[in-house]
């Protein structure tokens, strides 16, 4: 069955391919434009526009986006947003979240992506994890962002977990920026995108839900850089006791 199933899933994938960069090529002038608005006004208007074309795609291809809140969230108030990272269908989900605006760090190898590469280039705060001058960079302009009044997103695993438990081991980058800024961090969760789009194949994509699931808020009022381990390990149980509650891992 699953033999006579392929050629479906294949037709499917190259459908939603070609739907993406559709949309992305509508999308393009209007971001041109945008940039023309400044740092701030314009990387605004570049997430609504990527909101809408991530929206559209979503309809178009059969995911349906869905926001649990386990816990009372304030869309008024900044956050520093963590989660679990484990495919490239992570992104559509940070970009659709109600709490806006916001800036996400993404990985710098993504702008060699022709067309894509000047859109993602001009929304997320881009890091080359090799590189100690660029991950400096990324730091000041994440903090910028914060007080501008703009939440920050970054995944704490740095890159996709490809291991059987529920989280990577973390860097300290989120922890630490929060305890400098003394601004509270929110786990989020996405539970969802691994079966919409594992990351062995781009032609794994299937329809269904994603849902992602916002935790409680962690304080870091007092907090100084001697902290950072066992914040870091705070925020690290969280996420992982929410993982195993909707997905289904080893005990160990």
């Amino acid at each position: 069955m699953n033999v006579l199933l392929k050629p479906v899933q294949w037709i499917y994938c190259v459908y939603a391919f070609v739907l993406f960069v559709g949309i992305m090529l509508v999308v393009f002038p209007f971001v041109l434009i945008a940039l023309s608005f400044g740092k701030i006004t314009g990387g605004n208007l570049i997430y609504k526009l990527c909101m809408l074309w991530a929206r559209s795609w979503y309809f178009l291809i059969g995911i349906r986006h869905k926001e649990i809140f386990e816990y009372p969230h304030d869309n008024t108030r900044q956050y520093i947003f963590v989660a679990n990272h484990i495919s490239y269908m992570d992104i559509p989900p940070l970009v659709l979240i109600s709490h806006q605006p916001i800036r996400i760090l993404g990985k710098y190898e993504m702008v060699k992506i022709p067309v894509f590469g000047w859109i993602y280039r001009a929304a997320v705060v881009l890091v080359d994890r090799k590189n100690a001058e660029t991950r400096s960079k990324s730091v000041r302009a994440l903090k910028a962002a914060l007080k501008q009044g703009i939440s920050i997103f970054i995944f704490p695993e740095g890159t996709f977990n490809e291991t059987p438990h529920p989280l990577k081991d973390f860097f300290d980058g989120a922890f630490r920026i929060a305890i400098e800024t003394e601004t509270p961090i929110k786990p989020l969760l996405l539970v969802d995108t691994l079966e919409r789009l594992h990351y062995n194949s781009i032609l794994s994509l299937t329809p269904g839900k994603n849902r992602v699931i916002y935790l409680q808020e962690i304080p870091v009022a007092g907090m100084t850089m001697k902290d950072i381990p066992a914040l870091r390990q705070q925020v690290y149980d969280i996420m992982d006791a929410g993982l195993r509650r909707y997905r289904n891992y080893s005990v160990v």
